[in-house]
């Protein structure tokens, strides 16, 4: 069921059902159609170059670390198009990643929400077991909650690291849990301040998916999704779950050199039967093989 709402430029729909994978596409979102042009009245202050320097941050770290996989790392720039969503897609050795101006342009998204986006798709292409899996098989994309998790477990630490986190975090009104559990998980303050920082990505991100569902209810890191799946989901997680993923990620002690693995769900992450109770991905998605 689709409701459609135009309003200064932005069309708005409110989706149910989770239908995710279009012709070997992934998408962050399910199909939808909310849409928000250029001269839409956004609060967020997205502009051109902005989206272009958060995709350029992200691809310049894994750019050549694709590269070294023996792939071409390929993203779509379509900053006109007022899709909101994004996607990953496989040509041969071409990885795709298409990044879209509507979804740059939601008054949740900020930057760092964005950057957490480029690096969920990113996260399709190398983010790791559990890997999707459909009537046909295992397929060649990270499943939805593994990209999440991945994102900020990997990749944002990546692009995060070498920039002026103590500012850009103060200027942020993170709440108590999430700089408590940061102190917590890490000694040094640059990894707390990238926990912190990670973790208000993903709360603009699950903002994004709340607006989807038209729901009033805001995710918050305090009322983590009690639900408990008998196997691992493989597509869209409700918004509080993919909120409780990426403050998972962003808490996990796993330093971010050591890979994920394509098999072995296990390797690089943190992880029940490794001993591990926090930073792992939570069970409202994600079901361990053991």
């Amino acid at each position: 069921m689709i409701r459609k709402i135009m309003a200064t430029g932005v069309m708005i729909a409110s989706v149910t059902g989770f239908a995710c994978t279009i012709d070997g596409k992934q998408g962050l979102l399910p199909e939808n159609d909310m849409w928000i042009s250029t001269t839409a009245k956004m609060s967020n202050n997205m502009t051109e170059e902005r989206f272009n320097a958060v995709i350029d941050k992200v691809v310049k770290v894994y750019e050549p670390i694709i590269s070294s996989m023996g792939a071409n790392l390929k993203v779509s720039r379509k900053w006109e198009d007022g899709t909101v969503n994004a996607y990953a897609s496989r040509s041969g050795s071409t990885w795709n990643v298409a990044m879209f101006g509507g979804l740059a342009r939601h008054k949740a998204i900020t930057e760092d929400g964005f950057a957490l986006v480029v690096c969920h798709e990113i996260g399709h292409h190398i983010g790791g077991a559990p890997k999707k899996s459909t009537w046909f098989g295992t397929t060649w994309a990270t499943n939805e909650g593994q990209a999440d998790y991945f994102a900020t477990l990997k990749c944002l630490r990546k692009a995060f690291r070498n920039e002026n986190n103590a500012a850009i975090v103060k200027a942020m009104d993170v709440p108590a849990e999430v700089v408590n559990k940061c102190a917590e998980q890490f000694s040094e303050e640059a990894d707390q301040l990238l926990c912190q920082r990670g973790s208000m990505a993903g709360l603009s991100t699950a903002k994004l998916f709340q607006d989807l569902r038209s729901s009033s209810k805001e995710p918050s890191f305090s009322t983590p999704d009690t639900k408990v799946v008998s196997r691992t989901d493989h597509n869209h997680p409700a918004y509080q779950c993919r909120l409780d993923t990426y403050f998972a990620g962003a808490t996990c002690e796993i330093n971010d050199s050591i890979d994920v693995d394509n098999e072995d769900e296990a390797v690089g992450v943190c992880y029940r039967d490794s001993g591990d109770t926090e930073g792992v991905r939570p069970l409202c998605w994600f079901k361990p093989e053991n």
